[in-house]
C-alpha cells in the first residue's frame, strides 16, 4: 500500500484489504495535487462489514485481555516507527505544518500505549457485600462491565490520525467491533492505521474495519440496528442530526466550541504577559484554527487589556504562515478553499458591523491570514459561531465576574483557559464555568489524551480519553452470588 502519489488505496473490509468499483481522488488543500486515489466500498461491501462486525461481538469481548493489549502496543510501536512517513502523509492530506503533523503522531503513539495499559486492566470485576442489610446475608456482588456491541466510530478532518485513533483504539482495548468512517478529505491516515491494524495477530475477523464512504451514505449506517453505539466527531449540526434521528442509541458527540481564554487582572507581570500572548497566538492559529478547542476569544481584565493585546497582536503577526511542508511554516491552509471563503466571509460582515480589524483579514486560496479583532458586535456570526479559522476576538472586562458570565454567554461548552494565580479563582472558574474542561494558566487548547473530554451544550455529550471512551463503549453488569459464607 502507498502513501503519496496516485495509486490506488485499498480500504479495509473486515480486516482484509478489498477494492469497489469506484474511487475518489484525496487532493491536498496547499496545492491541490493529488495526494492518492481511494477505493469506495460499494453497498454490498459496506452490508458485509456490519454484518462481519455483528458476528465478531461475543468472539471479540472474548479475546483474551493480553491479545488486545498485544495489538495496541504493536500498533503504538508501528506508528513510532513509521512516524515521520505518517506525519508527511498527515500534511499532504490534510494542510497542516509538519510541526502540527509530528506532534499528532506523537499523541496517537501515546493513545495505543495507554489503550493497551487500560485492556490489560479493564474488567478486573468489583466486589461488593451485600450483607449490610439483612437481606443480603450470604450474598456478594460482582460488576464487570461488557460491550453495548458493536461501534460505528465518524471521524474529522482535523486530525485524521489522533481522532480516529481515540475512537479505534478504545474498542480494541474492551474487545468490541468497530466500524470506522474516516472524513472524505482525509481518508488516508485511517487507511493506514488499517494497514498496521492488519499486522496484528489474534482479532477475530470483523472487529475492525475502515470504509471509507460518502457522507451521504452516513445515514444508512446511523440507522443501522447492528451499530447500537455511535461516537461522532464534527460539527454539532450533524451531531445533533444524528441523535436526533437514533435517539434510542448510545451516542458520543465531540462536537464545536468557541473556546475562550480569560487573563484575570492578577496575571499581569511581563513574564505572564508574554507567556499568555504566546499560547493565545500560537493556539488561535495552529492547524490554521481548525480545532474546536482552538482559542477564538480573549476575554481580558481591563487592568492588563492593552498591554496584552499589544502582545497578542505582535505574536500573531510572528506567525510564519506558508507552506505546510516547510518546517518553519506555523500556519497552513485551511481544509478547503470553501472553508477559506466561509472564514473570510464572516470576518468581513464582523467588521462591517464595526468590529476592528487589529491584524489580518486577507484570503489567499486557501489560506487565511492569522486575524484578531477588537469591538466584535454581538450580532455578528463570529460572536456567536464557531469560527474554526485562523481568527481570534479580544474582549474587556471588569473583573472575574464579568469575565466568567462572558465565558458562559454562549451556546458552546468545550473548554476555556483561565490565566490566573489566585488558587481560589482557580476552583471558581472550576466550579462555574459552563465547560467540560477549565485549563489554569494556559489556552484552553490544552489537551491530554488519557484526561476526559468533551463538552456540555451544543459542544457535545459523553467524553473521550481512552479509559472515559471505554466506559462509554460497555455497561456495568452485576453477577449476584447467593448462598455464601461470607
Amino acid at each position: 500500500m502507498t502513501t503519496t502519489g496516485a495509486a490506488t488505496h485499498a480500504f479495509w473490509l473486515a480486516g482484509r484489504q478489498a477494492e469497489g468499483t469506484d474511487t475518489f481522488d484525496v487532493t491536498s488543500p496547499w496545492d491541490g495535487a493529488t495526494v492518492g486515489r481511494v477505493a469506495v466500498p460499494t453497498d454490498a461491501q459496506v452490508e458485509e462489514a456490519v454484518a462481519a462486525a455483528a458476528a465478531a461481538a461475543d468472539a471479540f469481548s472474548a479475546t483474551p485481555a493480553h491479545v488486545r493489549a498485544a495489538a495496541l502496543d504493536h500498533v503504538s510501536k508501528r506508528i513510532a516507527e513509521r512516524s515521520e512517513e505518517i506525519a508527511r502523509l498527515i500534511t499532504a492530506e490534510n494542510g497542516k505544518p509538519m510541526k502540527w503533523s509530528r506532534g499528532e503522531v506523537g499523541r496517537a503513539v501515546s493513545v495505543f500505549r495507554w489503550a493497551a495499559e487500560e485492556a490489560r486492566r479493564f474488567n478486573s470485576g468489583e466486589a461488593q457485600r451485600l450483607d449490610t442489610d439483612a437481606g443480603g446475608v450470604g450474598r456478594l456482588a460482582l460488576t464487570r462491565r461488557f460491550g453495548r456491541g458493536p461501534v460505528l466510530g465518524i471521524a474529522p478532518f482535523n486530525f485524521p490520525l489522533n481522532l480516529v485513533a481515540h475512537k479505534v483504539a478504545p474498542a480494541i482495548a474492551v474487545g468490541t467491533p468497530i466500524i470506522l468512517k474516516p472524513a472524505p478529505a482525509t481518508p488516508l491516515s485511517a487507511l493506514l492505521l488499517g494497514e498496521l491494524l492488519a499486522e496484528t495477530e489474534g482479532l477475530p475477523e470483523g472487529a475492525w474495519s475502515v470504509l471509507p464512504v460518502a457522507n451521504d451514505k452516513m445515514p444508512a449506517l446511523v440507522q443501522d440496528p447492528r451499530l447500537p453505539v455511535i461516537s461522532f466527531t464534527g460539527s454539532d449540526t450533524v451531531g445533533y442530526q444524528i441523535m436526533d434521528s437514533v435517539p434510542r442509541k448510545h451516542i458520543t458527540l465531540e462536537l464545536g466550541g468557541n473556546a475562550a481564554a480569560v487573563v484575570l487582572a492578577d496575571w499581569s507581570s511581563e513574564a505572564d504577559l508574554d507567556w499568555a500572548a504566546t499560547r493565545i497566538a500560537t493556539f488561535s492559529n495552529y492547524q490554521a484554527g481548525q480545532s474546536c478547542i482552538s482559542v477564538q476569544r480573549v476575554i481580558a481584565d481591563t487592568a492588563v487589556f492593552d498591554a496584552l493585546a499589544e502582545k497578542i497582536v505582535a505574536k500573531v503577526r510572528e506567525q510564519a504562515v506558508g507552506d505546510p511542508g516547510d518546517d518553519a511554516t506555523d500556519v497552513g491552509p485551511l481544509v478547503s478553499e470553501a472553508a477559506a471563503e466561509r472564514v473570510a466571509s464572516w470576518v468581513d460582515e464582523a467588521v462591517a458591523k464595526g468590529a476592528k480589524l487589529l491584524t489580518g483579514g486577507t484570503r489567499e486560496g486557501t489560506s487565511y491570514a492569522p486575524t484578531v479583532l477588537t469591538d466584535l458586535p454581538a450580532d455578528a456570526v463570529l460572536a456567536t459561531a464557531e469560527a474554526f479559522g485562523p481568527v481570534l476576538s479580544l474582549h474587556r472586562v471588569n473583573g472575574a465576574d464579568e469575565a466568567f458570565a462572558a465565558v458562559n454567554d454562549s451556546r458552546f461548552g468545550l473548554q476555556s483557559g483561565v490565566f490566573t494565580h489566585d488558587l481560589q479563582l482557580a476552583f471558581r472558574a472550576h466550579r462555574e464555568l459552563e465547560v467540560g474542561g477549565v485549563i489554569i494558566g494556559d489556552a484552553p487548547s490544552y489537551r491530554a489524551d488519557q484526561m476526559p473530554y468533551g463538552g456540555v451544550k451544543d459542544s457535545g455529550t459523553g467524553r473521550e480519553g481512552v479509559k472515559y471512551a471505554m466506559d462509554d463503549y460497555t455497561y456495568e453488569r452485576v453477577l449476584v452470588l447467593t448462598g455464601l459464607d461470607l
